[in-house]
C-alpha cells in the first residue's frame, strides 16, 4: 500500500493534521530511525512503544508516518475532550480511552477493529510514561498483547530515545532548541506464534507482554548503549496499584 493509498483510507482530517505537524517536527527535531522497514507490510500491525514524555506521540507519529503507515493511537479520554483538538482527534481516527472505567472495554474492541481492517495502531504498552528514575520501561498492561493474540497481527516492537530531552517527564514547557535528535528503532515481529493457539489465559497474555517488552527495551538498550536494569520497575509499585490492571 502506498502513503497516498493509505492516508486517503485514514481521511481527511487524518492528512490535514499530518499536513501541519510534520513541518514542524522537519524544522525542529533531528532524526535517527532505524527499522523502519519492519512497517513495510500489508494488514494490520501494532507498534509498541515505550512511554517517555508527553511529546512522544509526535515523535511516533512521525516516524510512523513517514514509514507508509497511518497512525492510530490510544489516548486518554481527557485529551478527546479539548474543544476543537478533541474532534480532530476522533475526525483523524485516533481512539479514546477512558481508563479505569467500563468504556475502557469499548477502546480495546476499537483498537482490534481498526487491526482487523488492516491499519496501525500504536499503543504504548505501559500505559502511562514510565515512573523509573532512568526513564527504562516498566512492567506493563497486557492490552497490547490480547490485541495482538486476538487479531493474529504482528506486533513490532519499536523504542525511541530524545523526547524527553523536547519535554522531560511532566514537564509542561518544551525545549526546543538547540535541535535534538529524535531515536526510533524498530525491529522484527516480537515472536508470539506458540501462544496464538492458546487460550487468553492471565499466563499466557503475561508472557505475551513479557516477550514485547523485552523487545522494547532490547531495542532501548541499543539506542542508549546501556544495559536495562535486570528486573523492570513494575508498574503496580511505580503507580501504588494493588494489583495489575487490564490495558485499555
Amino acid at each position: 500500500m502506498s502513503k497516498r493509498q493509505a492516508q486517503s483510507k485514514q481521511g481527511g482530517a487524518y492528512t490535514f493534521v499530518t499536513g501541519l505537524l510534520r513541518p514542524f517536527m522537519m524544522l525542529l527535531t533531528k532524526r535517527d530511525w532505524r527499522g523502519g522497514e519492519y512497517l513495510h507490510r500489508d494488514g494490520g500491525i501494532i507498534v509498541a512503544m515505550n512511554h517517555l514524555s508527553w511529546f512522544d506521540p509526535f515523535v511516533a507519529g512521525h516516524f510512523v508516518h513517514d514509514n507508509g503507515r497511518p497512525a492510530r493511537f490510544l489516548g486518554k479520554v481527557q485529551v478527546f475532550k479539548i474543544p476543537l483538538i478533541g474532534k480532530l482527534l476522533l475526525n483523524a481516527g485516533q481512539i479514546p480511552v477512558a481508563r479505569g472505567t467500563t468504556a475502557a472495554v469499548s477502546s480495546l474492541h476499537s483498537a482490534i477493529e481498526a487491526v482487523n481492517k488492516g491499519e496501525c495502531v500504536v499503543i504504548y504498552p505501559e500505559g502511562t510514561l514510565t515512573r523509573d528514575k532512568n526513564l527504562w520501561p516498566m512492567s506493563a498492561k497486557n492490552g497490547v498483547a490480547r490485541i495482538a493474540l486476538t487479531t493474529g497481527a504482528p506486533v513490532i516492537p519499536a523504542a525511541q530515545w530524545g523526547p524527553q530531552d523536547v519535554l522531560g517527564p511532566y514537564e509542561k514547557f518544551p525545549h526546543l532548541f538547540p535541535r535534538k535528535t529524535m531515536h526510533v528503532y524498530a525491529g522484527g515481529p516480537v515472536n508470539l506464534d506458540d501462544l496464538r493457539s492458546q487460550p487468553l489465559t492471565a499466563t499466557v497474555l503475561k508472557e505475551a507482554t513479557d516477550r514485547i517488552m523485552r523487545d522494547i527495551t532490547s531495542l532501548l538498550e541499543e539506542i542508549r548503549g546501556e544495559k536495562a536494569p535486570a528486573q523492570p520497575l513494575s508498574r503496580e509499585e511505580a503507580l501504588g496499584t494493588a494489583k495489575p490492571e487490564e490495558n485499555s
